[in-house]
């Protein structure tokens, strides 16, 4: 659980280093466009673990903050699909980019033996989940720098 705490604790320092006036759930809305986009409303919704509705509110704030751009499928006009704007891209990156250089200097102040251990053990941590879904938004992988 502290572990836990810290990676957010990181993230929400992250997102506090930018000027946008974002909230986590926001921003983890975001990574997972960013991530798996373009992507459809409902499995936006699908991943947060959020009704379609609480999906929806999230995504227009985003899209009136021009973070995200909503477009009706072409294919199925009652689908939405979600992409992020450049400013979202760059505001995505920014703040990964941010929360894995913390996450580098916090890694480099244990001692080489604890760092040498650390990314096998996140690794077969992460395995051991087996068929649980990893939210790309706290993936191991992206604390410890390797985008996708």
């Amino acid at each position: 659980m502290a572990a836990s705490r810290l990676l957010v604790a990181i993230s929400a320092r992250a997102l506090a280093s930018t000027d946008e006036s974002l909230t986590l759930p926001q921003l983890r809305a975001l990574v997972v466009v960013d991530t798996c986009g373009p992507v459809k409303l409902a499995a936006l919704a699908a991943t947060l673990k959020v009704n379609p509705s609480t999906a929806l509110r999230m995504v227009e704030r985003l899209e009136s903050a021009r973070l995200v751009d909503r477009r009706v499928n072409p294919d199925n006009r009652r689908e939405v699909i979600l992409r992020l704007t450049p400013a979202g891209r760059d505001l995505v990156a920014r703040v990964l980019a941010h929360r894995r250089t913390e996450i580098r200097t916090l890694v480099e102040q244990l001692p080489a033996e604890a760092r040498a251990a650390l990314v096998p053990a996140l690794r077969a941590l992460t395995e051991a989940t087996h068929d649980i879904a990893v939210d790309p938004f706290w993936a191991i992988p992206f604390a410890l720098g390797s985008r996708k």
